[in-house]
């Protein structure tokens, strides 16, 4: 799939604020004429996690084991109701490519135009994300179809946030709190203390199913989602050691690899990540030709680990300021979301918004410390993730 503009993520971005999970497709200029499109990794994923279509139990043959959807094309005030098949074509010594084909779709879209599909109530709705103005028809004033549809997917709870935010209100009443260790990590272990959490390696949330995430509040800052490392099984280096010693640098008394990986653009140690929806793989590959592709993690484990996280959490901004030479924090505003859009997670990979950060070294005595690989997102962009998020200033009295 090409790069999308920038109009056409603002756009993605108000469906997930509305809590609508999509999928996207491209349709070439060739798709079109011959009324076939290849169902990607990403296409196939969402309708098997919608309960809508699992290609792999499906047979070969269009007519034989062909599976139709009822389907709606939305096009600002109307509806085209239609149909979509999803279907393995015959093929000689192989399963058959998985395919999607939405009857009249040329009625709503041109090559290579960005579409949406939304799965709701098993059926499908087509939004051409690339022509639609969104922000009028959602937040405009008259009913259409695509708002009734956002407005019916959209819910929201509460209880436990409630508690939470209050505590953190008591914890802002206190003003600048000192640090209570000096490093990178102090700001998010300083709260955790002051509500009382354990300071663990748990990979669960940290109260009562709310993840807590703090940050020294700069522009430009990174949000830090999750950390994993890749499956060791299926790559071709076993180890972080391995990684260390291949790209690593000196510096001063260590030796080590801190940087950022992106799919957009290689860095300069010649690392890129690139997505294969095909084989459900994130893989992180080398300019270097005598290494190529050397670490893989399988999305369904990314996706995993994203939804365990940050199922709900409190992204807590915090000013920090140094007093007799020691930093103190102010937390001081909260930015809760709920429910990642797991479906999202794979395009903002390929587009760079979501990126990784190796953070390996080796010490003076040859112990190897990994603190990551950390995904982490680009700084506001926590919308084009998650649903709508509520904020809240704890300055506030």
């Amino acid at each position: 799939m090409r790069q999308l503009t920038k109009l056409e993520i603002e756009r993605i971005k108000l469906l997930t604020e509305k809590s609508v999970e999509v999928t996207l497709i491209e349709p070439t200029e060739t798709g079109l004429e011959k009324s076939i499109m290849d169902a990607t990794g990403s296409v196939r994923a969402y309708l098997k996690d919608k309960n809508i279509h699992d290609y792999e139990l499906q047979g070969q043959g269009a007519k034989e084991n062909g599976v139709y959807i009822k389907t709606s094309l939305i096009i600002n005030s109307d509806i085209i109701e239609t149909v979509t098949s999803l279907y393995r074509p015959k093929a000689k010594g192989k399963g058959g490519d998985p395919r999607i084909w939405i009857s009249q779709l040329s009625k709503i879209a041109n090559p290579n135009d960005i579409l949406a599909i939304i799965a709701f109530d098993n059926k499908l709705y087509v939004v051409n994300v690339t022509q639609l103005d969104f922000d009028s028809l959602i937040n405009g004033i008259a009913n259409n179809p695509l708002k009734e549809l956002v407005n019916e997917i959209n819910s929201l709870s509460r209880e436990v946030a409630d508690e939470l935010l209050m505590l953190l209100r008591k914890i802002s009443l206190q003003g600048a709190v000192p640090a209570m260790l000096q490093a990178d990590t102090a700001i998010g272990r300083t709260l955790e203390t002051l509500l009382g959490i354990n300071i663990n390696s748990s990979k669960q949330p940290d109260y009562k199913g709310i993840e807590l995430k703090s940050f020294r509040d700069k522009k430009g800052n990174r949000k830090n989602l999750f950390a994993q490392v890749p499956d060791w099984s299926a790559s071709k280096f076993k180890s972080s050691a391995e990684i260390l010693n291949e790209f690593g640098y000196q510096r001063g008394d260590d030796y080590k690899l801190y940087c950022t990986v992106s799919a957009i653009v290689r860095n300069s140690q010649g690392l890129k990540l690139k997505v294969d929806t095909d084989v459900r793989q994130l893989i992180e590959t080398s300019d270097k030709g005598t290494v190529g592709d050397f670490v893989v993690w399988r999305l369904e484990t990314l996706h995993k680990r994203l939804l365990e996280k940050h199922n709900e959490t409190f992204w807590v901004a915090t000013d920090t300021l140094m007093i007799d030479g020691k930093e103190h924090f102010i937390y001081k505003s909260v930015e809760h979301t709920k429910k990642p859009i797991v479906s999202q997670f794979d395009i903002l990979l390929e587009q760079g918004i979501i990126t990784l950060d190796h953070l390996i070294k080796r010490t003076p005595i040859g112990k190897v410390v990994e603190k990551g690989p950390i995904f982490k997102l680009k700084p506001n962009a926590l919308s084009l993730l998650f649903p709508p998020s509520q904020s809240y200033d704890l300055l506030v009295r």
